[in-house]
């Protein structure tokens, strides 16, 4: 059986315990993809100037990285244990197209992992490979990043996931709408929804310029990379489908796109 690519916005730290349209999709989802070999997940929350792989056959450490929220959020666990095995398969593709990465043996799971997870797959029973994120990169590099992991989606039965927000803007939240979406955010979420699933790799990797509110929807690039990312590893197909969209506090994108 052949893998999956997704992105996936993975919200407020919150929704790990909220029942929502949005996380019931996720559940609805996890269930759909059934249990894959791994998931393999770029999280917006791990940023390092280079190429960075969790390298652990053991249970991963669950990283409460923020503050702020009620102590419940911080008694949640997710056990998942990792697969060297398949880290290893990673950074040979990694390799092969002349992509530097280190293994990393010690790092826990962030919340851009466990939040999506503990929907998709709750009994934290299928291994996870944490990959970290370069926000110094540009598109086109980002997207050739995914890319070298296309063929693990051709010949193995694994979820990779991109896990971040296409709209990420803290100062332009309004927490008086729970679970409304402002005009802005909305348009360059559609514009970019558009030419993804036109493939359109020239108009995305120029976003900054050519989309509607680029620059308000994402000052925040290392959440919004993930796109580029998870659409480099669907590139065997060159196919996307918008799974999912909506929005809390205006403009905290949900966005799932499958490719």
């Amino acid at each position: 059986m052949m893998g999956t690519s997704l992105f996936i916005g993975h919200g407020s730290p919150m929704l790990a315990l909220q029942d929502l349209p949005y996380t019931r999709e996720l559940r609805s989802l996890g269930e759909r993809l059934g249990k894959p070999e791994a998931v393999i997940l770029f999280s917006a929350h791990w940023v390092s100037r280079g190429q960075a792989v969790t390298y652990t056959d053991g249970v991963y450490e669950t990283i409460h990285d923020f503050g702020g929220f009620p102590d419940e959020l911080f008694q949640v666990q997710y056990p998942a244990r990792g697969s060297r095995e398949i880290a290893d398969d990673i950074h040979s593709l990694f390799a092969a197209s002349g992509i530097a990465a280190e293994r990393n043996a010690s790092r826990g799971l962030d919340h851009g992992v466990w939040v999506l997870l503990r929907h998709m797959y709750p009994e934290a029973d299928v291994p996870v490979i944490a990959l970290s994120v370069n926000p110094l990169l540009p598109p086109d590099r980002q997207y050739r990043i995914g890319e070298a992991l296309a063929e693990l989606c051709e010949r193995r039965n694994v979820v990779i996931i991109g896990s971040g927000a296409t709209v990420h803007n803290f100062r332009a939240m309004d927490f008086g709408k729970p679970d409304q979406a402002d005009g802005w955010a909305k348009e360059f979420d559609d514009w970019l929804i558009r030419h993804i699933e036109a493939w359109d790799t020239e108009a995305l990797f120029d976003f900054l310029k050519q989309a509607p509110h680029a620059r308000t929807a994402t000052p925040d690039y290392e959440h919004f990379l993930p796109v580029f990312l998870a659409m480099g590893a669907g590139a065997s197909n060159k196919k996307a489908k918008l799974l999912h969209q909506s929005y809390q506090y205006g403009s905290l994108s949900h966005l799932i796109i499958e490719y």
